[in-house]
C-alpha cells in the first residue's frame, strides 16, 4: 500500500505490516484513504482528528438551490431592476435562478411582447452579473420559464 505520514509526505509503497508498525511506533492510527487506486492509499493520522476534518469538509459543501424570480406582464422598469438585484444576490451565493413570467387572461396571446419583457430583464441582469442559461426560455401553461446560473 502507498503510505502517507502524519506530515502529509509520501513514504512510498510499503507492506501492510510495515505501515501498521510505523503507525504504532508513532502512537497514531493507520487509515485507508482510498481503495480505488492500485496500490491502495493509507495515511498515518489520529483517527478522531481525521473524522472531525471529514465532517468539517462535508458541512462546507453547499448545494445550489433554485431560487425564483417572478415577473408579470405589466411590470414597471424599476420593479424589474429591483428583481434583477435580488437575482444577482442569489447568483452571487451560487444558487440558480428560475425566472418566471406569469401571464393571465388575454396576456397569453402576446408571446412576442412577453419574450421581450424577459429579454429586458436579462439585459438588466447582464449589467449586474454575468450569467449562463441552464434552461432556455420555454412557454408553459401559465406563462414563460427559464433557469439561469452564474458563469
Amino acid at each position: 500500500m502507498r503510505l502517507i505520514d502524519e506530515n502529509d509526505r509520501q513514504v512510498g509503497v510499503v507492506t501492510l505490516k510495515e505501515a501498521l508498525e510505523a503507525a504504532w511506533s508513532k502512537k497514531l492510527d493507520l487509515v485507508q484513504v482510498t481503495d480505488k487506486t492500485n496500490p491502495p492509499v493509507a495515511k498515518i493520522v489520529e483517527f478522531g482528528k481525521y473524522l472531525y476534518s471529514l465532517q468539517k469538509k462535508e458541512k462546507n459543501v453547499r448545494t445550489s438551490e433554485i431560487k425564483g424570480i417572478r415577473l408579470t406582464y405589466n411590470i414597471s422598469p424599476h420593479d424589474m431592476e429591483t428583481r434583477a438585484a435580488a437575482a444577482e444576490k442569489f447568483l452571487q451565493k451560487g444558487d440558480r435562478v428560475k425566472i418566471e413570467l406569469r401571464l393571465r387572461g388575454r396576456q397569453k396571446a402576446f408571446d412576442a411582447l412577453s419574450r421581450e419583457k424577459v429579454g429586458q430583464f436579462l439585459e438588466i441582469l447582464e449589467k449586474l452579473i454575468p450569467y449562463k442559461i441552464d434552461k432556455e426560455l420555454k412557454r408553459e401553461m401559465g406563462g414563460f420559464n427559464m433557469i439561469v446560473s452564474k458563469k
